[in-house]
């Protein structure tokens, strides 16, 4: 028997009702919880994430070192352009990272609270032609 059933990220932020819905409009998902100091989603696909209101959170400033990433969210989407449209739109903004090593096309941004989260390309699961 699995004790535990299931995984939730929480995100600390001095307002989690509206990075609530930032992701929640991100993911195409519903509120499936809330109290007066947490919000809680699923997206479309099943990630759950949650919102912890703490008054006192201080924004990462992820790329620079001074401190810490907290926490990073991957999120796989079809289109970059597309998904990058839709973030902007919500009220996040890209972050240049000056990194673009590695085998995935990917973009980081911030979310309205400052965390980071990188949108990438799924692989392609047609076959190359030529």
């Amino acid at each position: 028997m699995t004790l535990v059933k299931a995984g939730v990220v929480v995100l600390d932020c001095a307002e989690p009702e509206k990075l609530a819905e930032f992701y929640r409009e991100l993911l195409e998902g519903e509120r499936t919880a809330a109290s007066a100091n947490l919000v809680e989603i699923r997206g479309a696909d099943g990630v759950r994430l949650a919102f912890r209101r703490d008054i006192n959170a201080t924004p990462p400033s992820w790329p620079r070192p001074e401190n810490s990433l907290q926490v990073h969210l991957d999120f796989l989407v079809d289109d970059l352009d597309e998904a990058e449209r839709r973030v902007v739109g919500l009220g996040g903004r890209p972050v240049d990272t000056k990194d673009a090593a590695g085998p995935y096309e990917q973009r980081v941004y911030a979310d309205p609270a400052g965390h980071s989260f990188t949108l990438r390309l799924l692989p392609g699961t047609a076959p190359k032609q030529g």
